[in-house]
């Protein structure tokens, strides 16, 4: 078996295929897999050199990219302006007076009675167990609007 496998440790470091000849033309890559400037071949996932050649990734990295990515995030969040959110459920649960666990069971309840509604609106009937499929779906939303209202009365302190 020995004899069979000469240098085989050499033999995995090597790419799999011969790498092109240059191109008169520069490739242009998509972008979704980073590949090696200097010999085209992918990048193993977090490695810092090129496993076939030996040159380094360039600086468009993906750490710069996930910390550019986290930037635009944390700016985006804070752009949201979350106090005029929490003025608004503030001034709706005096409307309503509810305590906060009730209000998210009736938002939920809401959010089921829409699902039920929308079912019939997102899919189409065309046979007999089509029609079943949907009634199904939509028992199933009603059933669950049901058990959050329910859920709501429940968690509603009693004035007594």
């Amino acid at each position: 078996m020995a004899e069979l496998a000469h240098n085989a440790e050499r033999d995995f470091w090597r790419p799999p295929v011969v790498p092109p000849p240059p191109a008169l033309e520069p490739n242009v890559q998509s972008g979704m897999v980073e590949v090696c400037d200097r010999c085209e071949t992918e990048f193993i996932a977090g490695s810092r050199f090129c496993h076939v050649c030996g040159a380094t990734r360039s600086e468009k990295g993906t750490s710069h990219r996930l910390k550019d990515g986290l930037r635009q995030a944390w700016n985006g969040v804070r752009q949201l302006r979350l106090h005029h959110l929490e003025q608004g459920i503030v001034s709706v649960r005096q409307e309503l007076a509810l305590p906060t666990a009730p209000l998210v069971a009736f938002l939920i309840g809401l959010a089921c009675v829409v699902g039920a509604v929308g079912v019939g609106l997102v899919f189409t009937v065309q046979t007999t167990l089509d029609w079943q499929a949907v009634q199904l779906w939509r028992i199933e939303w009603l059933l669950g609007a049901t058990a959050a209202f329910l859920a709501g009365i429940l968690l509603k302190k009693s004035t007594n």
